[in-house]
């Protein structure tokens, strides 16, 4: 009988009615009772490592999660995680790159509905998580939602009401989940490097959407107090010629391993490709820069905090790892 450990951090899934909105507050245990049909085929354990609204969840939760993991790897076969959809695909990132190479299943999930309600999509999702997360063939960190499987990297929600919220982003779904029956897309493949835990981020980095007309006068401080910008810019690159002499300017002052600027587009799907056109291309051809290319802005982000978080790297350090493929965050 497989051994399971269920985490639970709150979320629309673990949540009731109040006069004042939808609270969590259900317990662990009272969420499984629910699927009280489940217990007899695999040996779950339940754990609340918060309580929370996913609004609330921050970098200092992530590392929560990694460490309850990581205290209890070596007990079960597998873990499921219970949580918020709002913030759910950047925690599925970001445990890809606290916990990389694991031999056994991450599976987050969570629900537009909470469990309780008389229509909900929380117990499907719950029982298809711990179905996956019990299948000898699952491993690494994946969100389990509406009966699809996907990469903990490439994750987004794009629906706010609909059950099928979450998109699989320049990438297929691994599986989808019918019936009790798991059907693989992908090969899962053998896991061969050892399981490494990180314990640190960095959360000094900032996303800055560009929109028509944005003042360049923002850049300063961004640049002063964060170690990391991420620019979503329009279409593949394109740079507005407003902000150009000031992010020159900038990136000028400072030694390209000490303010890391990233490019990426607010396009959710193909990617970017900064050279495109001529502002694009100077920038790139002046300054070192990353380019995220066709990853996602939550993978985008949560890497960055990742990579940030070693102290003395040098350019060519954070380039290559920014550049290294980590749970198939991109397929460059």
């Amino acid at each position: 009988m497989k051994k399971l450990l269920i985490l639970t951090t709150g979320g629309t899934i673990a949540s009731v009615k109040t006069p004042h909105g939808l609270i969590p507050a259900l317990t662990s245990e009272e969420l499984l009772s629910y699927l009280p049909e489940i217990g007899s085929d695999f040996k779950l354990t339940t754990k609340a490592v918060c309580n929370l609204d996913s609004t609330d969840i921050t970098p200092e939760h992530w590392l929560l999660l990694a460490r309850a993991i990581k205290e209890e790897y070596e007990n079960y076969d597998g873990f499921v995680i219970c949580h918020g959809t709002d913030t759910l695909a950047y925690t599925a990132a970001a445990l890809s790159y606290l916990i990389q190479h694991s031999k056994k299943p991450i599976v987050l999930t969570g629900a537009q509905k909470p469990i309780g309600s008389e229509i909900t999509d929380a117990k499907s999702n719950l029982r298809d998580s711990i179905l996956y997360a019990a299948d000898p063939d699952s491993r690494g960190v994946q969100i389990v939602f509406d009966g699809k499987v996907i990469l903990g990297t490439r994750a987004k929600k794009t629906k706010t009401l609909s059950y099928a919220a979450f998109s699989s982003i320049n990438f297929p779904f691994l599986a989808t989940i019918q019936d009790g029956r798991i059907i693989r897309y992908l090969p899962p493949g053998k896991e061969k490097k050892q399981t490494v835990f990180y314990d640190k981020l960095n959360p000094k980095v900032f996303l800055l959407k560009l929109t028509p007309g944005i003042s360049p006068l923002l850049l300063a401080d961004i640049f002063r107090f964060y170690d990391c910008v991420i620019i979503e810019s329009f279409g593949v690159g394109g740079i507005p010629d407003s902000l150009e002499k000031e992010l020159f300017s900038q990136l000028s002052r400072y030694a390209p391993e000490e303010k890391v600027l990233v490019m990426t587009t607010q396009v959710t799907y193909e990617g970017s490709n900064v050279g495109t056109y001529e502002v694009g291309r100077r920038l790139r051809e002046s300054f070192n820069i990353l380019e995220a290319k066709d990853m996602t802005l939550e993978a985008v982000l949560t890497k960055m905090m990742w990579i940030m978080a070693e102290d003395g790297l040098s350019w060519d350090d954070i380039y290559s790892r920014f550049y290294s493929r980590i749970n198939s965050d991109t397929l460059y």
